[in-house]
């Protein structure tokens, strides 16, 4: 049974068992992106990132290093998988038009979207900054469409994406829950003596049994010195008494993750620096969820947030980043990429929007103290949908 024989037989038996949302939901996105292929003058959309087209088919795998496509035209889909992934393209989506190619034949990708976009097509938008563009697809199909301009889409659907559906909320709620009850059994496994690598697999084992899928980021654990260091992760480091111990966990529930960080200090009490800086969190992330709000910037609620870190700022590393999107994504991020709350960002704040605030001060060879929560933009303001306890200290050993 080759591939095409297996579309088939899967078609007939499972089709569109797993797709995460009804009908109509994907509907409403697809007229949304459409009406700004209109508005921005695109006859066609080439997405390739694998968040996007699970956005608006419900594709979804774990192997996103293969080349995947979605040719979006004002009138059809077409949905282009590798051979090995032809069970995915039709468990998880209800897309009329799904063509394979051989995994070990990527040259064969390009005649099927020269023919989904060779028709009367005359600017295609392309996602350029995403990595999963491959030169080598965008240079066969400019050579082969030479009228046809390929022209950087300029985040459209991520503008579409930033707004989230109740029915995506319900997902963040879930994954918040889930994320929770990792941290919170991961905090009660800290101990002097045992390794971060420990922690992470508490951790790993609570979110899979509370319901996490497979996760867009592996569980972040860090001791010691190592918390200083911005993106490391658990490496069999032994915990010392006094270590504060960093944790970053994101559930991910159909896809949709809402992170969270804690930080704990393992066999006692935190020192008079590690309170003062956990305290400085706090005041950054309570200055954030007093000032989103519809209508606001991001560039100003930036501003507000340094003036919280401002009596820290000169003794700690920073990112410089109070907020990144999240909604639906793939490994190797949890980061959705479509709104970042920093300085200059002329973009304001709508209801139905949801940032990660990763609020994590580090002492450069010393130690990190981070804590964060997940928010969402409402008519009101900011509720967070994660609910971080703020305890530096134990509360038993």
């Amino acid at each position: 049974m080759d591939f095409n024989a297996y579309q088939n037989a899967l078609s007939s038996q499972l089709r569109g068992y797993e797709c995460p949302f009804p009908e109509q939901e994907f509907a409403n996105r697809l007229a949304r992106v459409r009406d700004r292929m209109v508005r921005e003058d695109f006859g066609a959309l080439l997405l390739t990132d694998p968040s996007d087209i699970f956005y608006l088919t419900g594709y979804s795998t774990f192997e996103v290093s293969v080349h995947v496509a979605l040719v979006v035209t004002h009138e059809e889909l077409l949905l282009q998988v590798p051979s090995i992934e032809m069970g995915p393209a039709m468990v998880t989506t209800r897309v009329a038009r799904v063509v394979g190619y051989r995994w070990e034949g990527i040259g064969e990708v390009l005649e099927p979207l020269v023919q989904a976009l060779n028709n009367g097509i005359e600017t295609v938008g392309i996602d350029a900054w995403h990595g999963s563009l491959r030169q080598g697809v965008l240079e066969g199909l400019r050579a082969r469409m030479p009228s046809t301009r390929f022209q950087n889409n300029g985040g459209l659907l991520k503008k579409v994406r930033m707004v989230k559906s109740d029915a995506e909320l319900d997902f963040l709620r879930e994954s918040a829950r889930i994320t929770a009850e990792g941290l919170a059994a991961a905090v009660a496994a800290v101990r002097p003596g045992m390794t971060d690598n420990a922690i992470a697999a508490v951790g790993a084992t609570a979110l899979l049994e509370a319901g996490s899928e497979f996760m867009s980021m592996q569980p972040i654990v860090t001791t010691g010195r190592r918390s200083s260091v911005i993106h490391c992760n658990h490496r069999r480091t032994v915990i010392e008494e006094g270590d504060p111990v960093f944790l970053e966990f994101g559930a991910a529930w159909h896809r949709y993750t809402a992170p969270m960080m804690q930080t704990v200090v393992a066999g006692g009490r935190p020192s008079a620096e590690m309170q003062r800086v956990h305290d400085g969190c706090r005041r950054i992330v309570d200055s954030l969820l007093a000032t989103v709000r519809p209508g606001v910037s991001f560039d100003h609620a930036a501003q507000e947030a340094e003036r919280a870190l401002a009596p820290l700022a000169d003794s700690v590393f920073f990112s410089g980043v109070f907020g990144y999107t999240v909604g639906a994504q793939f490994p190797p991020s949890w980061v959705e990429g479509s709104g970042f709350i920093a300085r200059g960002g002329n973009v304001e704040f709508r209801p139905g929007m949801v940032f990660h605030l990763p609020i994590c001060l580090r002492i450069p060879g010393q130690w990190g103290i981070g804590c964060s929560e997940t928010i969402v933009v409402t008519e009101q303001g900011a509720e967070t949908l994660t609910e971080n306890p703020w305890q530096l200290g134990q509360a038993s050993v």
